[in-house]
């Protein structure tokens, strides 16, 4: 028996790998491109280079291969900056950017990426060629000669002008062109500093004739069809740098709410130069009226105020500036505090001894700052026990002191500081000081019950220190536990009443909070403070939030829901239900997850199962919906010529997809096909039947026939299963005209061809397990000087510019190294929408290769199948010298299922030993005229016998074995 099931399992086997073909592969990517391109070039073959104007329109497409259809993102960088597009899933993305900028240019990358292997990403430099309006800037230099007694008057005309590539200047005098040597006076040069950028025409010791038009024509030849740009500049002996006049006081002194006005004139320079305004590093007020040199600021505030400055420019010289300090008049902050006597240790306010009651406020300007002092209300001046000082008006903030020396009982009362600005204009600040025996320090205090403190996230919550003590200071809070910023992102938050008020509070406040008093408005004592502790309970956090499950009926299942973090963290209990049923509930012990196990799903078991976790602060709820839908196909998009045409008027287009997860539910008995015209609204459907079970990778495939030339189609699919539809997916199907001149009986690929002409290759991959790469040359760059006696001369036309790939055997290269090339994959369609490869069918693989050089080694040609994976089946070899030419080289090949070609070269023993391949051809059908040649050899497939023949013999053999 255990022979039987070993040949049941070998029959079973062999009709997956026949009939279940994977096609699953991982991304591939190439980037092509439309638009304006000026051109595009191969930098030393690793780097593409896409050349556009600006203001034109840049479109990059980015073709992916690849099953499940990749995901595209396509991102920039240029420097320190990065620009993000928008993520996308849209096949053959196309990243449009119309009017280009400069700033725009840059590596654009083009990642794919399809949950299998790593991601494929390509780039592509894209420069963003420009021409600026060159400029002409005019500077002279007066300086006495030696030894003689004249003055040596030189002019300096420098042309700029902002371009990519590189600008390149020419200098004319009237019509005449200035070039070095042409004229004794004239000198032109570039700076070395800053080559290209710019060029300077020098006029020595000027002369009578060097008073003309001069004319600088800035040209980037032509490149993407920019023309030259020209700029004109009359030096006369008039020319001159700007002057002006500023017709205002420096500083101005404003009250707020005045309108100011700043007039700037201009009082030489030619040509006429220009006026502008500026302020600081900082924009113009918006309020502000600017007409010609005149700048008129209304209903001045504070913020207005600062240094506004005046340009005139006319590119002759320096610009001339001239600025003037705007200043605002204000007072502002205005804070007092009380010194006890300094020479005893005691911080209360006694009889005989002395105190100190000082007063501050911000003034602008300072200089005119004022104070005077009252005491119950009447004006007080300084005497021998009143002493009344000020602080220097220069230092900022202004202060003033009242000291009290021998204090008495007669002395106590409310003093009053009264701060003002010289004329007025400006309300005064008053401050109250009550000197008395009730006068005494602060003292803090934490409220019975207030610490610690515990709420919810959310809340809004108060934390509170009782001040005692008359004044009373203002209050600051801070966070005592860590360095960190209080809920209003201040470091200190200052409080009044001693009251810290943070609404909508969160998990993150939790910790320790000190108040503290301030020596403003209060004794100038050392600070008194307290703590309170804050503790904010919120609900559990759990993972996961919402999870979805395809199940089949019949089949176990468990759920899980963990609990991440929540305070309370012990007091938890769950509780289990699907929908408002409730299936069981409990507390947590020591573990931070629940568990719920089906044995077996029935259809009532269908439905969202929720799992709530709580505690004092609330819950967090895990939800899982278990469906039996099935999930969504996956369309294939790498099929080879999938349209078609037998009829002047219609198209055909074969259809395949794979099934995504096929056995997570139950079988999947039909496909629902919609299909509908672009630009319509309405859908033709139709059932697709499946009559076995869908194996996961296998390539399902169905024929669209009659479809109108040239519309696009929108093709909608969607699995059904006894739970009834599944998820659908939906492609765009579009008519090529590149197909019209080809009809292939059935519809798939017939032919492919690949001459390495583009760097992609034909999408050709090395095989990274071996020793070294095959390399894409030409014979236009091959260095010969190393190697001599090996190697092709040109491509396999004859053109040394064209391309082929080779193996490079010099060093480090050691004999018997080996470097693989592998083709794509190519799939064997069926010859009818439904059924599966009925017979081998025969493709014909032919390429030319060169093996010239006394140390060649071999090269290999194996056959690669999905269905036979670790085996690769050798077709053709040639070892040893073939002489310095191309030959042919044709075998037949007979895959059963999806394969690749591998072409393999194996390095001889010496340097010598260059072998090259070039115009790869995969054609349908046999070959023709094979040439001859004793070493090659055609392999068919393993056994000639159809798969129903061997299937019939193994079901003969157990029939034997069971007599």
């Amino acid at each position: 028996m255990d022979i039987i099931w070993a040949l049941l399992w070998l029959l079973a086997a062999l009709f997956e790998g026949v009939f279940c073909q994977g096609v699953y592969a991982p991304p591939t990517v190439q980037i092509i491109h439309s638009g304006h391109a000026c051109n595009i070039e191969e930098e030393r073959y690793t780097e593409r280079v896409y050349t556009i104007r600006e203001g034109e329109t840049l479109e990059l497409t980015c073709l992916v291969s690849g099953h499940p259809r990749p995901q595209i993102r396509w991102t920039k960088t240029a420097g320190s900056a990065t620009d993000r597009f928008q993520d996308s899933s849209v096949f053959n993305e196309t990243l449009r950017i119309t009017r280009i900028q400069r700033h725009q240019g840059g590596r654009y990358y083009c990642k794919a990426e399809n949950g299998l292997g790593t991601p494929a990403i390509k780039s592509i430099r894209v420069d963003v060629y420009y021409l600026d309006d060159p400029i002409v800037t005019v500077h002279q230099s007066i300086g006495e000669a030696k030894e003689q007694f004249y003055y040596e008057r030189t002019v300096f005309l420098r042309c700029a002008a902002n371009s990519n590539p590189p600008v390149r200047y020419s200098w004319r005098r009237g019509r005449e062109f200035l070039y070095q040597g042409s004229d004794k006076g004239v000198e032109i040069y570039e700076p070395f500093f800053t080559q290209g950028e710019t060029k300077i025409l020098k006029l020595k010791n000027l002369r009578p004739q060097d008073y003309a038009n001069y004319t600088c024509t800035a040209s980037v030849r032509s490149v993407c069809g920019i023309p030259d740009k020209s700029v004109l500049f009359q030096l006369t002996n008039k020319t001159a740098s700007p002057t002006i006049k500023l017709l205002v006081e420096d500083p101005i002194v404003a009250n707020p709410g005045q309108t100011v006005t700043l007039v700037c004139i201009i009082s030489g320079g030619e040509p006429s130069p220009t006026l502008s305004w500026v302020r600081n590093t900082e924009e113009l007020p918006k309020k502000s009226v600017l007409n010609g040199g005149t700048l008129t600021i209304p209903a001045i505030s504070t913020d207005d105020a600062g240094v506004y400055s005046c340009v005139a420019s006319n590119n002759v010289g320096n610009p001339a500036k001239k600025s003037t300090n705007i200043v605002v008049r204000a007072l502002k902050k205005g804070r007092f505090w009380i010194t006890p006597d300094p020479y005893h240790n005691d911080d209360n306010i006694q009889i005989g001894r002395e105190v100190k009651i000082s007063c501050q406020v911000e003034a602008t300007p300072p200089e005119e700052l004022m104070f005077s002092w009252l005491k119950n209300g009447r004006p007080l001046r300084s005497s021998e026990r009143m002493v009344i000082t000020q602080t220097d008006p220069d230092v900022a903030p202004g202060t003033t002191n009242l000291d009290i020396i021998d204090l008495k009982f007669t002395d106590f009362g409310t003093y009053t500081c009264v701060a003002s600005l010289k004329n007025g204009g400006i309300p005064e600040i008053s401050i109250d000081v009550n000197i008395s025996s009730t006068t005494v320090p602060p003292n803090l205090t934490v409220p019975r019950g207030k610490s610690p403190l515990v709420t919810q996230e959310g809340d809004t919550v108060e934390l509170q220190c009782l001040v005692s003590g008359k004044p009373k200071p203002i209050i600051i809070w801070s966070r005592a536990d860590k360095e960190a910023p209080m809920p209003d992102g201040n470091m200190q938050t200052e409080s009044y009443d001693g009251v810290l008020r943070i609404v909508n509070v969160s998990r993150e406040m939790t910790g320790t909070y000190r108040c503290q008093t301030s020596q403003y408005n209060g004794f100038n004592v050392k600070p008194r403070e307290a703590i309170v502790e804050l503790i904010v309970q919120y609900p559990p956090a759990v993972e996961p939030v919402y999870t979805e499950i395809r199940q089949g009926l019949g089949r176990p299942f468990s759920l899980s829901c963990r609990v991440l973090r929540a305070h309370p963290s012990r007091v938890l209990k769950y509780e289990w239900k699907l929908g408002t049923r409730l299936l069981t509930m409990g507390q947590f012990d020591t573990r931070d997850e629940t568990e719920y196990h089906v044995r077996a799903l029935n259809r009532e078991g269908y439905g969202a199962y929720t799992c709530d976790i709580t505690n004092e602060a609330g819950a967090g709820r895990c939800t899982f919906l278990v469906t039996g839908k099935a999930f969504a196909p996956e369309f294939f998009y790498d099929t080879y010529s999938a349209l078609w045409q037998n009829k002047p008027r219609v198209y055909g287009f074969k259809l395949q997809w794979t099934q995504m997860n096929p056995n997570a539910v139950d079988r999947i008995m039909a496909y629902r096909l919609g299909i509908k015209q672009m630009g319509h609204q309405r859908w033709w459907e139709q059932e697709i039947p499946t009559e076995d079970n869908i194996q996961k990778g296998e390539l399902l495939s169905y024929n669209l026939t009659e479809l109108i030339k040239p519309e696009a189609y929108q093709v909608r699919l969607t699995p059904i299963t006894r739970f009834g539809e599944g998820d659908s997916t939906e492609r765009i199907i579009r008519y090529s005209e590149a197909s019209r001149d080809t009809a292939p009986v059935n519809p798939h690929w017939s032919k492919f061809h690949c001459g390495f002409e583009e760097d992609t290759i034909c999408m050709f991959t090395q095989d990274k397990t071996e020793e070294f790469d095959w390399t894409r040359h030409s014979a236009a760059t091959r260095d010969t000087k190393y190697t001599p006696n090996t190697g092709p001369s040109s491509d396999r036309s004859g053109s040394k510019q064209g391309f082929y790939m080779y193996i490079e055997t010099s060093r480090p290269r050691l004999e018997g190294d080996k470097a693989r090339l592998l083709t794509p994959s190519f799939n064997v369609a069926p010859k009818n929408p439904y059924g599966n490869v009925a017979s081998n069918p025969t493709y014909c693989f032919s390429f030319y290769y060169h093996m010239y050089g006394k140390h060649i080694g071999t090269l290999n040609v194996y056959l690669r199948q999905k269905s036979q994976t670790g085996q690769d089946t050798s077709v053709w070899t040639l070892s040893g010298n073939q002489g310095d030419r191309w030959r042919q080289a044709r075998v037949n090949i007979n895959p059963t299922s999806s394969f690749q070609i591998v072409m393999e070269g194996i390095r001889g023993s010496g340097i010598e030993g260059d072998i090259a391949v070039d115009d790869v051809t995969i054609e349908e059908g046999e070959c023709r005229d094979p040439p001859p040649s004793s070493n090659i050899r055609s392999l068919a497939s393993p056994t000639e016998v159809h798969i129903w023949q061997l299937a019939l013999t193994l079901l003969l053999v157990l029939v034997g074995l069971r007599r």
